[in-house]
């Protein structure tokens, strides 16, 4: 399985992106799919999951600002960021994996496929 993607830029704050990752060689049925992040110095951080039956979860910082969400139709999953801040640039990835148990989401280890990592840039 491959995962791919893409949608970062340069964006000012406040402002919105919509992140994509898409899925070749398997679907996100019956996956744990996340997001996470990367700035620079930083440790890779936990931003958003979605499990099977459409449960999601967020970090702290993100929530009311950002949503996850799935089209298997297009065997894709979106993070949708809005009102985003300059704390939010970063390096983002997704990942997926099959069996996840709930105490398992937010850490990365626990996953098993990643995609290449798309930037994304807020500026003040």
């Amino acid at each position: 399985v491959q995962l791919q993607a893409s949608g970062g830029g340069l964006v000012q704050a406040g402002g919105s992106l919509r992140l994509s990752c898409a899925a070749s060689g398997g679907t996100f049925s019956r996956q744990t799919v996340g997001w996470f992040r990367q700035a620079p110095g930083k440790e890779r951080e936990f931003v958003a999951a979605i499990r099977r039956g459409g449960y999601t979860y967020y970090r702290d910082s993100v929530k009311g600002r950002f949503t996850i969400s799935v089209d298997n139709a297009k065997n894709t999953v979106y993070l949708l960021m809005d009102n985003l801040r300059p704390e939010d640039t970063a390096v983002y990835y997704c990942a997926m994996d099959p069996s996840i148990i709930l105490s398992e989401v937010r850490q990365s280890r626990s996953y098993s496929y990643w995609g290449q990592g798309t930037q994304v840039t807020v500026s003040s």
